[in-house]
């Protein structure tokens, strides 16, 4: 499969080395899409078409988190993630991060409630 453009990603942060991260969750965010992108989930043509939408209508939203907000979108509308097992994810997700101590890495499974 032909690499990504990119240069088609609206407002995509870089330096002279390519795409730069602030956080490492931003570079798995990232890693994650070109993965996808080279399995065929989706071209990077619609990828960069659903990232500017996403932008467009969630201008507040840091730019990974965009990112990762488009990611997920797409995998939904591929049928890849089903809505439901995503909203469960990140109900997961929210309750290990609330039962995390402040500085621990989060775990899932790491909360008061049975999954």
């Amino acid at each position: 499969m032909n690499q990504p453009d990119l240069a088609r990603s609206p407002g995509i942060p870089t330096d002279d080395d390519g795409p730069v991260f602030a956080e490492p969750w931003e570079a798995r965010a990232f890693a994650l899409a070109l993965r996808c992108h080279e399995q065929g989930l989706f071209d990077w043509p619609s990828w960069a078409e659903a990232l500017a939408a996403t932008i467009r209508e969630e201008p507040e939203l840091a730019y990974y988190r965009q990112w990762l907000l488009t990611l997920e979108t797409l995998l939904a509308r591929t049928g890849t993630v089903p809505d439901a097992e995503r909203l469960q994810r990140i109900d997961a997700w929210n309750r290990a991060a609330r039962a995390t101590p402040h500085g621990e890495p989060i775990v899932l499974g790491r909360d008061t409630q049975d999954t």
